[in-house]
C-alpha cells in the first residue's frame, strides 16, 4: 500500500536547486544542493509530474548532479553506458519552460531514495512507495550484471 504526501507536508524537506548544463551539451541536468541527503553513486527515484523515474547521482568539480531520469533501472543504466533511452528530466524541463540556471524545488520525500522535482511555488502530491527489499534488489542486480 502506498501513501500520498504533499510537497508542503511537515514530513517533506524542500531544497532550492538549479538546473545546469550537462557537460558540453545544452541539455539540462539537476544540480543537487549541498544540504540534500545524497552522495555520488546513489540510485534514486525522482518524481516528475507524478511519475517515478530512476536516476543516478553523479558528481563533477561543482558538486552533485543528476544528468537524467529514466523510466526504469535498465534504461537508466543503458543511458549511462551511452544508450539512447528517453531522458525524462530533459522532457520535464522543456514542458515547464525550465533551462540551465533556472531554479527548481527538490523535495526530499524519503531521504536517500525518493525525491520530487517541481517548479518553485507549485504544489505537488507524491505517491510514497516502499523501498525495494534489499535481498531482492541484490538478486536483480546480479542478474543485470550477468
Amino acid at each position: 500500500m502506498s501513501d500520498r504526501l504533499a510537497s508542503d507536508a511537515d514530513d517533506v524537506t524542500s531544497h532550492r536547486a538549479r538546473l545546469a548544463r550537462s557537460g558540453g551539451t545544452r541539455l539540462p541536468c539537476l544540480r543537487i544542493p549541498e544540504e540534500a541527503a545524497l552522495s555520488a553513486g546513489e540510485e534514486i527515484r525522482l518524481v516528475l509530474d507524478g511519475d517515478q523515474r530512476h536516476a543516478t547521482v553523479t558528481s563533477d568539480s561543482k558538486g552533485l548532479l543528476v544528468g537524467g531520469a529514466y523510466d526504469d533501472r535498465k534504461r537508466m543504466r543503458e543511458a549511462g553506458a551511452g544508450g539512447d533511452a528517453e531522458n525524462r528530466l530533459v522532457e520535464w524541463a522543456r514542458e515547464h519552460d525550465r533551462g540551465p540556471g533556472d531554479p527548481v524545488d527538490l523535495d526530499e520525500i524519503d531521504p536517500g531514495y525518493l525525491y520530487g522535482l517541481r517548479v518553485p511555488g507549485e504544489r505537488a502530491v507524491y505517491t510514497v512507495t516502499k523501498r525495494p527489499d534489499k535481498g531482492l534488489q541484490d538478486i536483480a542486480d546480479s542478474l543485470y550484471d550477468e
